[in-house]
């Protein structure tokens, strides 16, 4: 038996956390978190096994999904992705979402909070419970252990240019733990997604179910003002790419006309999945009329996004190694009346770890 148990936002929406919690630990499941479905079980938590998560796609064969879409975000449950005989138990309290892209094997209208409590009275009953020693979790622990050696040499590199993972490392030693992380971008919120952790639920905003980029700097404007009534003391941290900043910059007047201490931080590497050093750029558009001859992925080189907050009278955070980021964000989080902007420079052509696969974005419904 290879069951797995995927958590969606609905899951946090339910408020269910702490009973599915008790269901993961008390059965020892392996649990998988969508985006903002991230924090229902703590990201450190053992069962947690998104750092083998196409290993865990992939090979699970029996597949518990509380409040989780079949998406392009969980690949539409399809193969290659998914086994091609996986049976999927379905819980969502939206009854329209039932059965969508893959028919489930048992599709379920509830409560995810009510549900989760009746099957684990179901199961004790039962006495079951997945041995930590079984191969299932052997083959998932395995992969996991190879991932985070790769991962972690990459977050020891420290050369300038600086790569994602050192960037993503850094800033998750530095940020408090409770805090709320917005995040948007391409590689920015694909990395920064397996990288900055959320003990939380509901501590996770991003481009969502449709990934609509420009949302960020918004959520991070709703989620201060919440802070500022529920939590004054929890920090909001934007994660932006240089791309996904440029859509809704200006919201940093919002942030000031409001005294919102919000720290945003640009993993800038010059366009959308990867850019061009300047000298690249510069020799690409000599080529011919600039509309035509400039790759519409790449951005200006080396913008200085920090410069935004002068006009304010405050200064930014220009950062191209890990000595001034760690610099910027200790400075940052000292500020509590008005927003911050780190940018931080890494290598235009920094990318993700290789990958199995490329995402699956053609829809299926």
């Amino acid at each position: 038996m290879r069951p797995l148990v995927i958590v969606g936002k609905g899951a946090a929406y339910a408020g269910a956390e702490v009973i599915v919690r008790d269901f993961v630990r008390t059965f020892n499941l392996p649990v998988l978190p969508t985006p903002m479905g991230k924090g229902v079980v703590d990201d450190n938590d053992f069962h947690c096994v998104s750092s083998a998560r196409t290993t865990a796609l992939q090979h699970a064969d029996t597949i518990l999904l509380l409040g989780a879409r079949l998406n392009w975000i969980l690949h539409f449950g399809r193969p290659p992705r998914f086994d091609p005989n996986v049976r999927i138990i379905q819980v969502d309290i939206c009854a329209e979402e039932l059965h969508n892209s893959v028919p489930a094997k048992v599709a379920i209208h509830a409560d995810i909070g009510t549900f989760t409590r009746q099957l684990i009275q179901q199961l004790i009953g039962h006495a079951w419970a997945l041995r930590y020693m079984s191969p299932w979790w052997g083959q998932l622990n395995s992969k996991s252990d190879k991932n985070k050696a790769v991962i972690m040499k990459m977050t020891q590199d420290t050369r300038i240019p600086l790569n994602y993972y050192t960037v993503f490392h850094h800033i998750q030693e530095a940020i408090p733990k409770d805090c709320i992380i917005v995040s948007e971008g391409a590689n920015t919120m694909d990395i920064g997604r397996s990288m900055l952790r959320n003990r939380l639920p509901k501590h996770r905003l991003d481009a969502g179910t449709f990934g609509t980029m420009g949302v960020g700097p918004g959520f991070a404007v709703a989620a201060a003002l919440w802070c500022q009534d529920y939590a004054p003391d929890k920090r909001v941290i934007c994660v932006e790419g240089d791309s996904a900043f440029g859509f809704s910059g200006m919201e940093i007047e919002t942030m000031f006309r409001y005294n919102l201490p919000i720290i945003i931080i640009i993993v800038n590497n010059n366009g959308i999945y990867s850019g061009f050093d300047e000298e690249t750029f510069q020799s690409i558009r000599e080529g011919g009329e600039v509309t035509k001859v400039t790759p519409p992925t790449s951005l200006s080189t080396n913008v200085h996004y920090e410069r935004m907050m002068e006009m304010f009278n405050i200064k930014g955070h220009f950062c191209v190694d890990i000595p001034q980021l760690q610099r910027a964000l200790q400075q940052s989080l000292q500020v509590k009346d008005v927003p911050s902007i780190i940018n931080v420079m890494i290598n235009p052509s920094a990318d993700r770890k290789p990958q199995n696969y490329a995402w699956l974005t053609e829809s299926k419904l």
